[in-house]
C-alpha cells in the first residue's frame, strides 16, 4: 500500500496479538488508540481443531462456532449499522481455503469458515447499498505457529508454490480491501493460497 492509503481511518482487528492479525495491524499502521467510530472491521480471531469427526467433543465444537462465527456476527451486528449510517466502511472477514474444499479431519473448522463466507455475501447484500463493503480473504496454509508443523507442511505440499505463506503475505490484501482503492469491491472472496491444487 502507498503511504497514506489508510490515513485517517480507524480499524478494529481482532486477534491482533499474533499471526495474521498482528501482520494486518502492522500493515495498517503501528500503534493507535481504540476509537469510538470504526471505519474498518477485520474479523480475524479464530482457532482450528483437526481430527476425526467422532473425536470432537461438543464443548470444542461449540467453542469453534462461538469464536469463528458468533463473535464476528455480533461484531458486525454492532458495527455494521453504524457504518451504514455514516455511509462508508469496510468489513473484512478472514476465512480459510478450508471453507471451500473438503479435507479429512477438518469438518467442524471448515464449516465455520464456510459459514463466514456465507455471512460475507449476505452482509454485503445488507450493508453495501449504504456504502459498506464486506469481503472475505481466505488464506491457504500460513506459518503462524497455531497449527502443528506437520499439518502446515502437508497443506503446503498441496499448493503450486509448494510452501506455506507468511502472515506478511496476507496482510497487504487485507489493507487493500480496507482502503478506498477497493471502493467497488464487495461480496467477494479472495483465495490467497499459493495456487492450491486441492
Amino acid at each position: 500500500m502507498a503511504a497514506g492509503d489508510l490515513e485517517g481511518l480507524s480499524a478494529l482487528v481482532t486477534g491482533a496479538t499474533s499471526g495474521i492479525g498482528e501482520a494486518i495491524a502492522r500493515e495498517a499502521g503501528p500503534g493507535g488508540e481504540a476509537a469510538a467510530d470504526v471505519d474498518v472491521l477485520v474479523n480475524n480471531a479464530g482457532f482450528a481443531w483437526y481430527g476425526a469427526t467422532d473425536q470432537l467433543d461438543a464443548e470444542t465444537f461449540d467453542a469453534l462456532f462461538a469464536v469463528n462465527v458468533r463473535a464476528p456476527y455480533l461484531l458486525v451486528a454492532a458495527a455494521g449499522p453504524a457504518m451504514a449510517a455514516r455511509g462508508s466502511g469496510s468489513i473484512i472477514n478472514i476465512g480459510s481455503r478450508a471453507g471451500r474444499i473438503g479435507r479429512s479431519g477438518g469438518a467442524a473448522y471448515s464449516a465455520t469458515k464456510a459459514a463466514l463466507a456465507s455471512l460475507t455475501r449476505t452482509w454485503a447484500a445488507e450493508f453495501s447499498p449504504a456504502g459498506v463493503r464486506v469481503n472475505t480473504v481466505a488464506p491457504g496454509p500460513v506459518e503462524t505457529g497455531a497449527a502443528p508443523d506437520e499439518l502446515i507442511a502437508a497443506l503446503a505440499a498441496t499448493t503450486i508454490m509448494g510452501r506455506a505463506a507468511r502472515p506478511e503475505e496476507i496482510a497487504p490484501l487485507v489493507a487493500f480491501l480496507a482502503s478506498p482503492k477497493s471502493g467497488y469491491i464487495t461480496g467477494a472472496l479472495y483465495d490467497i493460497d499459493g495456487g492450491s491444487r486441492a
